[in-house]
């Protein structure tokens, strides 16, 4: 009998560096101040060196804008690959300072020290969405009542438990599962008019 042919199954592809440095748990090192998070600069370099020990960092002149205040840079050099990150000279209320004294400048360095390491992917998950608008920061308010949609579908389960359970199903399944999630209150009085409608009867106010 011939022998099946065995083939070796291919490697994974390995993970890139970094995906790696990304999935690095930082929750520990976070620290929260004002409603914003803060990753320790001490750690952050810590896991940049265990990761490339090769690594290295570099800091730009400073830029001034508007003739008081100032934004600082930040090179990161991490598997041969260097990243830069700015970061203006802010108080504790993320508010640029102006004529920052240099307290407030080595504060901003070592912060921008942290975001450019976060480029190589450590920590990067903390600053996700800080680009997004303030005005898009809250959440929308919940609607009072039901929705234009909701009301529509509502309209037609009712005349779909005219015909009875078996239409009401259909319909209700047909639906939708957020639909069916908002509009579960209903049910109750959904299923009575569908089992009035199997005996025959006529559901008032369906």
């Amino acid at each position: 009998m011939k022998a099946d042919k065995i083939t070796a199954s291919e490697p994974a592809e390995p993970q890139s560096t970094f995906a790696r440095l990304a999935a690095i748990n930082c929750g520990p090192y976070i620290e929260k101040k004002n409603g914003l998070s803060y990753l320790s600069w001490a750690w952050a370099v810590d896991q940049l060196l265990r990761a490339d020990p090769l690594a290295t960092w570099s800091y730009g002149p400073p830029t001034t804008h508007g003739g008081d205040t100032m934004m600082v840079y930040c090179t990161v050099i991490a598997f041969g690959q260097p990243r830069t990150m700015q970061l203006p000279v802010m108080d504790h209320r993320n508010k640029a300072i102006p004529n920052p004294d240099a307290f407030s400048i080595n504060t901003a360095m070592q912060r921008c020290l942290v975001k450019a390491i976060a480029l190589h992917g450590i920590g990067l998950h903390i600053y996700a969405g800080e680009d997004v608008p303030r005005a898009a920061d809250s959440a929308a308010p919940e609607p009072d009542g039901p929705t234009p949609e909701q009301e529509a579908a509502l309209a037609t389960l009712r005349e779909a438990s005219l015909g009875g359970t078996a239409a009401l199903k259909d319909a209700w399944q047909a639906a939708g599962a957020a639909t069916r999630r908002a509009l579960a209150d209903e049910l109750p009085s959904l299923k009575k008019a569908a089992d009035l409608a199997d005996r025959g009867e006529v559901a008032h106010g369906a």
